[in-house]
Parts: structure tokens; sequence; C-alpha cells
């Protein structure tokens, strides 16, 4: 390979993503790699799912871009903090769907086994499972206690 890699980790707030980028940070330093760090950021389907159906607490899209950019740019500035090359990437997008498609020139992409989306008793989030099965490189799906060398979250 011709110079360094480019290690693709999505992040959107939750422990899990935490975990998942502390992770991808220690191997982006280990071999000299890059991070992109991606958080993506959507409408939610209630806001569509009712005519007249008024949501009080219903974020703006300008909100919605400025928390996903505001996780992305923290989470980047920590890998910058750890001796690693990081940019953020913010899309209007699905998290999967964006995931996949900025892994298209990536040796590896990092997820969290689940994040803030979905059903919280999955064990395999949908995101992480959607790119285990469609991304175009290698996925490494951090567990929870994996980034601190506890495989699996075993202390």
């Amino acid at each position: 390979m011709d110079g360094p890699g480019t290690i693709v980790v999505g992040v959107d707030g939750s422990e899990n993503a935490r975990e998942a980028l502390a992770w991808a940070i220690r191997e982006a330093a280990a071999h000299g790699d890059r991070l992109r760090v991606v958080t993506t950021w959507h409408l939610p389907a209630v806001v569509y799912g009712a005519p007249g159906l008024a949501m009080p607490d219903t974020p703006t899209l300008e909100g919605l871009e400025a928390a996903a950019r505001d996780i992305a740019e923290a989470a980047a500035a920590e890998a910058r903090a750890g001796g690693v090359e990081a940019d953020a990437v913010v899309r209007e997008a699905q998290a999967a769907d964006a995931l996949i498609d900025l892994a298209a020139d990536a040796d590896l992409l990092v997820v969290g086994s689940r994040g803030h989306g979905g059903f919280t008793g999955l064990l395999l989030g949908s995101v992480s499972a959607q790119c285990a099965h469609h991304a175009p490189c290698p996925v490494m799906i951090v567990r929870r206690g994996a980034a601190h060398g506890r495989p699996g979250g075993q202390s």
C-alpha cells in the first residue's frame, strides 16, 4: 500500500460510538493511517407520518445538522489530539448508507455495535449489521469494552 491508509469511523455521540472512535484512533496511530470521522443526521420519520400533527420538540433541520457537526468535529479533534490525521464528514442520510458510501476508498470501516438508533435490546444494531453485509472494505464492529482491551465488555 502506498502512503497512509484510511479508516472510516461512524460516530453518533453514543457510548458505543465513543468506544469505536477510541479503537479506531488506536488502530490509526499504530499503522500511520488517517481517520474519516462520519456523523449523519436526518429528519425523524415521525415528522412525516401524520398530516397536521404538531411535534412540539421536533428539532429544526439546522439544529440536527449543527448537532451532527458538533459530534463529528469533537471526534475528529479527539483523534488529532491523539496524533492521528482526521477529517470530519457530516451527511444528511441514513447512517449505514453514508458509511458504506464513504468507505468506498477506505481500508477499514469501524462502527460501534449499537448507537442511538433502533431498539436498544438488539445485540447488533441495524447500522452495524448493514455495514457488515454491504461495506466495500473490512468492517470492525466494536463492542462495549473492546476499546479498553476488554473483549465483549468483560472486566
